[in-house]
This record gives structure tokens, sequence and C-alpha cells, in this order.
């Protein structure tokens, strides 16, 4: 499956996705994909790196191309509060964000 198509599925369910980034094994919990200059990214909330979780929990931006071996994982993920959909860094670049679940 394409990656953009894993993270929309991923965003929409809100689900987490594992990939190989800058080397390292990470668990990422995606909630908006967004485009700038042509290039495609996503930011999300790293939950693990190489297997263990982060000092920090905090968002980043990830560029598609730099995602490798990109898949589909089980876990649910909830909205992180720093996460702000209007962000002024989206422009119309945002091609679709996480809309949280509702109890």
């Amino acid at each position: 499956m394409e990656p953009n198509k894993i993270l929309f599925e991923a965003i929409a369910r809100q689900k987490c996705v594992v990939a190989t980034y800058n080397r390292q094994q990470v668990k990422l919990a995606p909630h908006v994909l967004w485009m700038r200059h042509d290039d495609l990214f996503v930011d999300a909330v790293a939950l693990e790196r190489d297997g263990k979780p982060p000092k920090e929990y905090k968002f980043g931006t990830y560029k598609l191309d730099g995602l490798k071996e990109l898949t589909a994982h089980d876990q649910s993920f909830l909205p992180a509060t720093s996460y702000n959909p209007a962000d002024p860094k989206y422009g119309n670049g945002k091609l679709f964000a996480l809309e949280p679940l509702r109890a």
C-alpha cells in the first residue's frame, strides 16, 4: 500500500504507524498529512524510537520521503493536547487531519 494511503487510514482511525526514519525504528501517532513546496509531510507524536519511549512526547514533522518501510500498526492513540489543526504552517497545504473520536 502507498505511504500516503497508509497515513490517511491511520489518521482516520487514530491508529499508529511504524517506519524507519533516519535509521531508527519509530512508532508514530500521525495527526495531520500536509504538503509544502510539492513535498508531503506528516505531523506526528513519536511514541517509540528503536523500541523505547522517548524522553519527552512531543509533536514532530516528518517528511514522507524519509519514512521507509511504513506500515500500519494496530495500536490506537489519543490526540496530543499540543495538536492545533488550525496551525498556520499548514496553510492551504493540509490534505487530511485528525478528527478526534468522540465517546
